[in-house]
């Protein structure tokens, strides 16, 4: 049994984490640290985890194998300062702090996303899960920049309001988000350069990606649709997406039209497929916390401790 600590264990991303890990046969969790709820159950701040875990959060860090860090953008940096941990301690960061700039002291974070980096994840030390928009785009243009077939690219994504964390900000609040939809950040979304810097190391041409992500009326879940311009016919793109996820535990190529209830409450992405002449659309679902994030998390540290990838992942979607 491996020890772990959740650093950040109060938001959204850390108490997903507390819900998966309790179940896992091959974890114990040793600490759940929170600066601002120190002292108070995780089943207070999350009544669907009574009974699950009542573990009380600490301020107060452990020495662990395994740690999740779960903090608000640019903060991992200043907590692995202030807190050094071991080498030999896995790091699995869901902030965006190591995704551009790997590099930390002596440790070298590998990017996370395991349909493109399985191999460099096992037996790492330092792991940068993507972020969740950013996930559920590059897996509906891998299979195609692999072949290079990626030019200009055009995405709309609508994401639920866990997306923006625990905190009440004015677009989070019910009666601002019931019935209503926005765009934000248009063509300016931070996961873009991420995308980017992931995309242009299979595709042989220079790719641009036009994002306009958007705001939905419901909590979880993201669900984005690319459009691109492509000489290839349809059987012939559908056959590369089934050859190039055929041997992935949680993507899905699906013939029929997906949505979003397909996924949450799941660790899966699924991609469907579109076409009319020399424009294809490739739309993907998945759960922003989940595969997104903290589901995410933990199949990266499976593949790094060289467990079976699904493991505590069985997860079925929310169907009503």
């Amino acid at each position: 049994m491996k020890k772990v600590g959740i650093v950040g264990a109060n938001g959204y991303t850390g108490s997903e984490l507390v819900r998966l890990l309790a179940f896992h046969p091959n974890i114990t969790l040793s600490f759940l640290y929170s600066r601002s709820n120190s002292g108070t159950r995780i089943s207070d701040l999350y009544p669907d985890l009574t009974a699950v875990c009542e573990m009380v959060l600490t301020d107060q860090p452990e020495e662990v194998d395994i740690l999740f860090l779960c903090l608000p953008h640019k903060e991992s940096r200043n907590w692995l300062t202030q807190n050094p941990v071991s080498d030999e301690t896995l790091v699995i960061d869901l902030g965006n702090d190591f995704r551009l700039d790997a590099s930390f002291v002596n440790r070298n974070f590998i990017y996370g996303l395991p349909e493109i980096n399985k191999k460099n994840l096992v037996g790492s030390k330092s792991i940068a899960n993507p972020g969740c928009f950013a996930t559920a785009i590059q897996l509906a243009l891998l299979p195609l920049a692999e072949k290079g077939l990626l030019s200009e690219i055009f995405t709309t994504g609508i994401t639920g309001s866990t997306g923006a964390g625990q905190s009440l900000q004015p677009t989070t609040h019910f009666t601002w988000r019931n019935d209503n939809i926005s765009a934000y950040k248009t063509l300016t979304h931070q996961h873009v350069e991420e995308i980017l810097q992931q995309l242009v190391l299979f595709n042989e041409q220079e790719v641009s990606l036009n994002f306009v992500p958007w705001r939905g009326d419901f909590a979880r879940g993201i669900f984005t649709s690319s459009t691109i311009k492509t000489d290839l016919i349809f059987s012939d793109i559908s056959q590369l997406y089934k050859d190039y996820y055929r041997d992935q535990s949680f993507v899905k190529v699906s013939e029929s039209a997906i949505d979003l209830k397909q996924v949450v409450n799941t660790n899966r992405c699924v991609i469907h497929i579109e076409q009319s002449g020399n424009v294809a659309v490739i739309h993907s679902a998945i759960d922003n916390l989940l595969k997104g994030a903290s589901g995410q998390a933990v199949q990266n540290m499976n593949i790094a401790m060289g467990w079976e990838e699904n493991l505590g992942l069985n997860l079925k979607p929310v169907a009503f």
